[in-house]
């Protein structure tokens, strides 16, 4: 386990229920037994490997705090850098609209709209179980108003409409890699939102051709993909061809106020966010 001391009081606080300052102003209170048979569970069911986002039922992205479960993917600190791109380039002021394929929770999508309180938007998912998570979240945070939900295999069902914003996180890692990823991800997260084919790109191809429909000009779009790092599961060379077929439909990076949003936004992370502006002529 990657970080047994962070789960450990993660999950006593939850338990107990306590805050961390409760716990680092008595750190020997003792637990009551209600709270002890709670935390007792937790440290089974993490044992198991089970993911402490799993276990909680909630996980934080950005500023939000959302629910999570097995049927979405547990939202990862990387898939931030999407929001870091895209945020300077709608200002709170302009009212805009957002598609998210393969919304899961809600993360990408919910985060653009609390931040963004003009914006309205669309997430679409293959899974029924994922897009009722989605949508419990948006009620949750209030923002249901300016959600709307599609069970749609990626833009199958979207006829004539299209965005202003695109973002994604589109499954990466190569089948054959699925067993080898560590247990809280390849026996507690769904497998939909994994496998990314036999190289990992399958749905990199797919959307390419697609986005060149749905964004509208000077539309954004903006999508994890994988890192020029020899160690990254999926290398920039595969997905260099893709790249080059957002160009063929005059979709060019571009940088605006000192933050590049393109092929050369790389984080130090085994993703990076990829942010392409849609030009016309």
């Amino acid at each position: 386990m990657e970080s047994p001391t962070i789960d450990a009081r993660l999950l006593l606080e939850a338990a107990a229920p306590v805050t961390r300052a409760e716990i680092l102003a008595d750190p020997h209170r003792l637990l009551d037994a209600d709270a002890a048979a709670r935390l007792e569970a937790f440290v089974k069911r993490r044992e198991r490997r089970e993911p402490v986002s799993q276990i909680l039922g909630r996980k934080g992205f950005w500023t939000l705090m959302l629910n999570v479960g097995p049927q979405v993917l547990s939202p990862r600190p990387e898939t931030e850098t999407i929001l870091d791109v895209v945020l300077p380039a709608f200002p709170p002021e302009r009212a805009f609209n957002v598609l998210d394929l393969g919304v899961g929770s809600g993360a990408i999508l919910l985060s653009i709209l609390a931040e963004r309180p003009k914006a309205k938007g669309l997430g679409v998912d293959a899974s029924e179980e994922a897009l009722a998570v989605a949508r419990d979240n948006a009620a949750l945070l209030g923002l249901e108003r300016r959600t709307a939900l599609l069970r749609s295999d990626w833009t199958a069902g979207l006829g004539d409409a299209t965005f202003d914003l695109v973002v994604s996180n589109p499954p990466y890692i190569p089948t054959a890699q699925i067993e080898t990823l560590q247990p809280e991800v390849r026996d507690h997260e769904p497998r939909l939102a994994l496998d990314g084919g036999a190289d990992g790109l399958d749905a990199y191809r797919l959307l390419a051709p697609e986005i060149l429909r749905v964004l509208r000009p000077r539309g954004v779009f903006a999508v994890e993909q994988p890192s020029r790092k020899p160690h990254s599961i999926v290398s920039w060379q595969q997905v260099r061809p893709i790249a080059a077929q957002l160009a063929q439909g005059k979709i060019r990076p571009v940088a605006r106020g000192g933050a590049i949003r393109g092929s050369a936004s790389w984080w130090p992370s085994r993703l990076a966010s990829r942010s392409i502006s849609r030009r016309t002529g």
